[in-house]
């Protein structure tokens, strides 16, 4: 199977779902990461750039996976673009990788790039455009999605979860590749609190370890 991770800025795709693509790059899917805003910022200059990539690839091996693209825009201010540009980027990719699955962000998180990319996302898999997509869904990303108010519109409801159990360890080392991204605990993006987080998804549905995902679309042959 062939899965696409759609995500904002380097280390959303561990936050969210590392464990889920170390377990299906185990199970021998085809993994590609696509990391939009990966440029200077808010968060990190034009010098460091080179230095989040090789922390990117270099966390995406420890979960198996090789295949890493950046989009080349600069992070925190995708609202300012035209969604159009954002959305003809991740086309390119969706007609280049004909992903079966595709992992987004959660339209509710309070990180308007992350909401932008979801937007982008679905827009660009849209049904007659993208036929081979078979599944959307989105993840959370702690320290944007719980922090986006007591709003119904902004809630993550996860309806699918998945059995990280047997690879958790292996998220939490991809994440110690982000150095710069890892805070102290109780800080949700600590490697502490990831592996609580994984803990409390997996008690909701029976196992030790688990990441929740909201289903946007399913088609059933």
């Amino acid at each position: 199977m062939r899965i696409l991770v759609v995500a904002a800025h380097p280390d959303d795709e561990i936050l969210g779902l590392g464990g889920t693509l170390a377990r299906r790059a185990a199970e021998g899917d085809e993994v590609t990461i696509f990391i939009l805003a990966d440029r200077g910022s808010a968060r990190y200059d034009e010098s460091r750039i080179r230095e989040v990539q090789r922390a990117s690839r270099a966390a995406a091996a420890k979960l198996g996976v090789g295949d890493v693209r950046f989009g080349g825009l600069e992070d925190q201010v995708l609202d300012g673009r035209p969604v159009l540009e954002v959305t003809q980027r991740v086309e390119a990719l969706l007609q280049e990788v004909r992903p079966e699955v595709v992992f987004t962000h959660h339209r509710g998180d309070i990180n308007r790039d992350h909401a932008v990319v979801h937007e982008a996302t679905l827009t660009a898999a849209r049904p007659y455009a993208t036929p081979f997509v078979r599944r959307i869904l989105t993840y959370e990303t702690p320290s944007a999605t719980e922090w986006a108010g007591p709003y119904p519109e902004a809630a993550f409801v996860p309806n699918v979860f998945v059995d990280i159990s047997e690879h958790l360890e292996a998220k939490l080392a991809a994440m110690s590749e982000y150095a710069t991204e890892l805070r102290d605990p109780p800080h949700p993006r600590s490697l502490a609190a990831l592996g609580y987080r994984a803990a409390h998804w997996g008690s909701v549905v029976g196992v030790p370890a688990a990441e929740p995902f909201q289903l946007v679309r399913e088609i059933l042959l």
